[in-house]
């Protein structure tokens, strides 16, 4: 990797996947959706409050809605890339569904990938999802990668373009295959310039792009001073200006660095956007007396997509 100075920041910043995860295994344990496989990376914590679980349920549904929509349009012979994948299990809940042929990219820290290769290698229900057509799977130095055919785990760190490009050579990223990028609360611990780089870098070496991101926004208000404060507090300055953005004013930079298209809302939309039976079965399960603290925080951040070429043009909230 290129030579970037590690802070203790970095290390609080590693740790906000821990602390995601564990959210995500209480929603799923409390039924909210479906994932058999978030146990393996995720002890059992606290139960979380109910506006958290509705968030992340909101968050993990309105993503899958536009990974669903890539994947109609462009079939199996496509790459997804995963930036700042943490413990994500996105890649085994598609094996699931029968998506073979996708080349499946995660790039995070090495620390990360070194972790949740070690978690991979010690259960054979991960493993054995990922072996290659010769029974085996390649590791990369100091057990930090793992490369498969249709799966790649890569450490690296995204600030840093010289290391990102390396990373996805790694990978065997295509440049003319349909991509998929991911990136959710990512770019909030980018400094601008290099959050810019790895935008325009993106949009630029893959014409038949679509990317979808998932961040905070609008936090120049009371509220969203209390959660950079929060952030803050736990080690995690928040580098960047993204997360000041209103979801509109997020859109127009990535049409500025590059990309086609682009459209984000917050997610308040994206809740009203969800079918009325999955709103309803949700809303059964759990009280909640905090109406007006999940509406601010559904206020608080924003799903985008940002799209190259007219393969994807038409992607949409309402698609």
């Amino acid at each position: 990797m290129d030579n970037i100075m590690w802070t203790a920041e970095d290390e609080a910043i590693i740790a906000t996947n821990t602390d995601a995860t564990e959210c995500k295994r209480c929603a799923v344990e409390l039924g909210y959706w479906k994932d058999d496989y978030i146990g393996f990376f995720a002890k059992r914590a606290e139960r979380k409050a109910p506006e958290i679980n509705r968030g992340y349920y909101a968050r993990v549904k309105g993503m899958e809605m536009f990974i669903h929509q890539f994947l109609e349009r462009c079939g199996t012979k496509c790459q997804i890339i995963n930036l700042g994948c943490g413990f994500d299990t996105l890649y085994w809940r598609l094996e699931d569904a029968t998506r073979a042929g996708i080349n499946f990219i995660e790039l995070d820290f090495p620390t990360v990938t070194a972790k949740k290769c070690h978690i991979i290698k010690r259960n054979k229900q991960l493993l054995e999802k990922i072996t290659r057509e010769d029974g085996e799977v390649a590791l990369g130095a100091g057990g930090g990668e793992l490369h498969a055919d249709g799966y790649h785990l890569v450490g690296c760190d995204l600030r840093s373009l010289g290391d990102v490009r390396r990373a996805l050579a790694a990978a065997r990223a295509a440049p003319d295959a349909p991509t998929l990028a991911l990136a959710e609360c990512v770019l909030v611990y980018l400094r601008p310039e290099p959050a810019r780089a790895l935008l325009a870098h993106l949009a630029a070496a893959f014409p038949r792009l679509a990317l979808l991101v998932y961040e905070q926004c609008s936090l120049d208000d009371t509220f969203g001073e209390v959660m950079a404060r929060n952030l803050a507090a736990r080690g995690c300055a928040l580098a960047g200006d993204w997360q000041r953005a209103a979801p509109a004013e997020q859109a127009a930079r990535l049409r500025a660095l590059g990309f086609d298209a682009a459209r984000a809302w917050d997610m308040g939309a994206v809740w009203r956007a969800l079918p009325d039976d999955d709103r309803a079965r949700v809303e059964r399960l759990e009280m909640l007396d905090e109406r007006e603290l999940l509406q601010q925080l559904h206020a608080h951040y924003a799903l985008t997509v940002a799209t190259r070429g007219d393969l994807f043009a038409d992607m949409d909230l309402n698609a």
